[in-house]
């Protein structure tokens, strides 16, 4: 009868390791992650879902913990601040439904930013050798588009004022959490 240790690494429930299972199952191999289950790999869709639900995510609560204690901006400030993108100034007094559309938009920004990632990925597959090195990177990519060309372009009309606080955040956040997380989702892509 097997161990339970057997009978994991025998059904690939270890994920992630490289594990001899030879002299567990009488095969003489390794058990890499590309031997692992469907469930290790998504489709394009679900990447791009998960992708922008957690890079909106991280994005969102950093700037929510971060200003919110640094300057007692509330959520729904923050919010109306990416809504005023679209309404301008006039979302400042937008109220809730200015906040609900700065969420949307916030939303659809990052689906932007995951979807070209993982389209990307797919037409150049070494970016999902390496996403700890090529996130970040795209990370700045992004951080930078934001700040000199969709900002200006929006509503808002002019280059954000750059504070090294702000800066190193803003650079930071989008390194960590928002290209590290794009690039793992993308490596987690079904290859067809």
């Amino acid at each position: 009868m097997a161990t339970s240790l057997e009978a994991e690494v025998a059904t690939s429930e270890i994920r992630g390791l490289d594990l001899p299972i030879g002299p567990l199952s009488g095969q003489n191999r390794t058990l890499h992650m590309a031997d692992t289950s469907p469930r290790q790999t998504l489709s394009v869709g679900k990447a791009i879902f998960f992708g922008t639900l957690i890079v909106g995510t991280l994005d969102a609560l950093d700037a929510i913990i971060v200003f919110g204690l640094r300057s007692g901006a509330t959520p729904a400030r923050i919010f109306r601040g990416i809504a005023s993108g679209l309404l301008g100034s006039a979302a400042g007094s937008g109220g809730t439904p200015a906040a609900l559309l700065g969420v949307a938009v916030h939303y659809t920004v990052a689906l932007g930013i995951v979807t070209t990632y993982v389209l990307v990925s797919r037409a150049l597959p070494a970016l999902n050798r390496r996403p700890f090195v090529y996130g970040p990177l795209y990370g700045i990519a992004a951080y930078l588009v934001m700040n000199f060309v969709v900002i200006p372009m929006s509503a808002i009309g002019t280059f954000p004022r750059f504070n090294a606080f702000g800066t190193t955040n803003g650079v930071l956040i989008h390194m960590i959490g928002v290209g590290l997380p794009t690039a793992l989702i993308a490596a987690r892509v079904r290859r067809s």
